[in-house]
C-alpha cells in the first residue's frame, strides 16, 4: 500500500493513521514517492516518521531520485532510515519524469539519465560498504542495518532501463498505467533475462497502479480527479483522454481478480497507489489482500 502523499490537506494524524493501519497487516510493504515542486511531504523526512510509526511492514521508496540529492548525504540519510526501521528499508530508485523537480533544487536536467543515476548509486554503495569517499578521518556513517545497504529496486516503465540497471539493482519497481498483463509480463521477462545474463539471482518483480474502490462511476471519477492534480505538468485534455483507462476503478471483488491475475504471471508484489486520502480505501483493500493470502 502506498501512502496518500500526493493528496491535498494532509496532516500528521492522517499520515500516522495510514501508516499504522498498513503496518497492522496484511500488506507486505508501505510505499511513498518523491516530488519536489508539489505540495507533498519530503520523502526522506517522511522515512524517519514512518520508521517510528511502524514495526512490521517493509518501507519502500517508490521512487527516490539520486540526481536531486548529494549522493553521500543521500546514502547517509537512507542508512539512518534503515537504522531507525531496523533494516526494513527497500530503496526504489529512478531518474524521475519532471524537469521542474530538477530545476527546483538546482540540479542539472542533463543528469536525468540512467548513467548519471548509476554513478550516484555506485557512490552510495561505497558509503554503505564503509569506504572512505574522501581523506576524512572516518568514513560516512552510520552503517545500514542491512549488510551492503538496503535492497535497490529500479523504477521504470521500459525495458532499456531494466537492462541497464541489472548490474546494480536487486529488483524492479515498475508501474502499469492500463493494467495490461501481457505487457507487464514481457517487462518481467526482460528483467529475468537481464538478471540471468548478469549472473544474478532472480529479481524481485514489483509493479504498481492507481486504484479507487467503490460502486458505479464514483471510483473512476476519483481516479480522474487524482490524475488531474498529480499530472499537473500535462495538459488537462491529455489527462482527460487517458483517465478512463488508467489505473483500477471498481469493487473489491474486481480488485481481487486483478491482483490474482498479476500473481499468476509471477508478480512478487503489487504497490497499490491511492487516489484518495480516505482511510476506508485501505481497509477495503486490506480485506482483499487478506483473502488472497
Amino acid at each position: 500500500m502506498t501512502m496518500p502523499v500526493m493528496e491535498p490537506n494532509l496532516d500528521r494524524a492522517r499520515l500516522k493513521s495510514w501508516a499504522q493501519l498498513v503496518d497492522g497487516g496484511p500488506f507486505s510493504s508501505l510505499c511513498w514517492g518523491e516530488r519536489i515542486a508539489f505540495d507533498n511531504p519530503e520523502s526522506l523526512t517522511l522515512l524517519g516518521a514512518l520508521a517510528a510509526w511502524t514495526d512490521r511492514v517493509r518501507l519502500v521508496t517508490t521512487v527516490v531520485i539520486p540526481q536531486l540529492h548529494d549522493p553521500v548525504m543521500l546514502a547517509k540519510q537512507l542508512a539512518t532510515g534503515d537504522l531507525l526501521c531496523g533494516g526494513r528499508l527497500t530503496v526504489g530508485i529512478g531518474v524521475g519524469g519532471r524537469h521542474e523537480d530538477y530545476l527546483a533544487v538546482g540540479a542539472d536536467p542533463s543528469t536525468q539519465t540512467m548513467r548519471q543515476m548509476a554513478e550516484r548509486v555506485a557512490v552510495m554503495k561505497r558509503v554503505w560498504a564503509g569506504e572512505k569517499i574522501t581523506d576524512s578521518t572516518l568514513p560516512v556513517g552510520p552503517p545500514p542495518v542491512q549488510p551492503g545497504g538496503p535492497e535497490l529496486q529500479i523504477g521504470t516503465l521500459g525495458p532499456k532501463t531494466i537492462r541497464s540497471a541489472a548490474a546494480w539493482a536487486d529488483g524492479v519497481a515498475g508501474m502499469t498505467l492500463d493494467l495490461a498483463l501481457d505487457k507487464q509480463n514481457e517487462l518481467f521477462d526482460v528483467a529475468r533475462d537481464a538478471w540471468r545474463q548478469a549472473g544474478k539471482a532472480t529479481p524481485h518483480l514489483a509493479t504498481s497502479f492507481w486504484f479507487a474502490l467503490g460502486d458505479g462511476g464514483a471510483p473512476r471519477e476519483q481516479v480522474h480527479r487524482h490524475l488531474l492534480r498529480y499530472m499537473n505538468w500535462i495538459p488537462s485534455e491529455y489527462v482527460d483522454a487517458m483517465a478512463p483507462t488508467t489505473g483500477f476503478a471498481g469493487t473489491v471483488d474486481d480488485l481481487r481478480g486483478v491482483l490474482q491475475r498479476f500473481a499468476d504471471i509471477g508478480t512478487d508484489e503489487v504497490h497499490l497507489i491511492p487516489t484518495s486520502s480516505d482511510i476506508d480505501q485501505v481497509r477495503q483493500a486490506a480485506e482483499v489482500v487478506a483473502d488472497l493470502g
